[in-house]
């Protein structure tokens, strides 16, 4: 059976910026152990294996591999992997393009921004807001002193399928300096804590944005990504329940990647419905490659 496969960039204004994204159609004739493989070969954030035909439900089965493990939830596999779907594999649908993952389906809209790009949005699925933790061992993980965290919004970890640890920081200088230490990580990590730390700070490399962010994570050694949807998803949450911008609407452009050279933008949207939290996350995505496994 031939398998296609495309490289995209998602989170992206122009090609080669953003976060890479290996999609793979033809998930169901491939073994896990052949996916994980295959997701270490490409050495991405994250490789997605998707079917080519829609399940009784209306969605497309996907799997999420890392180069380490296959996970449940993660933003720009979601945005890139509907992206593909949409362009090249059920292009005469219309409507939301829906993705069947271990959290649960979840549906991704197409619109036209104002700029006269096509952006593409995904609902996230409920998040929940866990434990706190003081600034000092957290501080000490990313090298940079306790008076660099916000000290009026907490440490905390968020999760909606994996976890991860919102970390509010007070300047851009702060967060150019930050790097996680998984040696130092260890004592959070006996508490419960995952290996998995979204910083952000208000100030911005660009001022049309409102944030910028970074995002270090645990495979194989310590990786940083270049854009985060899921990250961008607990922010959300983070943001609405600790009113950290006036008002119950939110929508804000957040900058990721300039550390490593992968200049790129995260959309998000946040708002209250009947006393739930409803977070989107959109972006641009660049296709790049195309072609068959061998």
């Amino acid at each position: 059976m031939t398998h296609r496969f495309y490289i995209v960039d998602v989170f992206a204004e122009r090609s080669y910026s953003g976060n890479q994204l290996a999609v793979v159609v033809g998930a169901e004739a491939l073994s896990d152990e052949t996916m994980q493989q295959l997701a270490a070969e490409t050495n991405y954030s994250e490789t997605t294996f998707v079917t080519p035909e829609p399940e009784d439900d209306g969605g497309y089965r996907v799997r999420i591999f890392t180069p380490a493990r296959e996970i449940a939830f993660a933003g720009h596999p979601i945005l890139g992997t509907a992206w593909v779907l949409r362009h090249h594999i059920a292009s005469e649908a219309s409507g939301p393009v829906r993705l069947n993952l271990a959290v649960g389906q979840v549906p991704v809209s197409f619109e036209v921004s104002s700029e006269g790009g096509e952006v593409a949005w995904f609902l996230a699925p409920p998040v929940s807001l866990g434990m706190t933790c003081d600034r000092e061992p957290i501080a000490a993980a990313l090298g940079v002193s306790p008076e660099d965290i916000e000290a009026s919004f907490p440490v905390q970890q968020i999760s909606a399928g994996t976890s991860a640890m919102i970390v509010p920081l007070r300047s851009l200088d702060a967060l150019r300096r930050s790097k996680l230490d998984l040696d130092a990580f260890a004592t959070l990590g006996a508490e419960g804590f995952p290996p998995l730390v979204y910083l952000f700070c208000r100030q911005t490399h660009h001022p049309q944005n409102n944030l910028c962010a970074r995002f270090f994570f645990e495979a194989h050694g310590v990786r940083e990504d270049p854009a985060t949807g899921n990250g961008a998803a607990f922010l959300g949450a983070y943001l609405l329940e600790h009113r950290f911008f006036p008002g119950p609407l939110l929508s804000v452009r957040i900058e990721q990647g300039y550390e490593i050279r992968r200049p790129s933008l995260v959309m998000l949207r946040a708002r209250m419905v009947d006393g739930s939290r409803e977070v989107s996350v959109g972006g641009y995505v660049i296709p790049t490659v195309r072609g068959e496994l061998m």
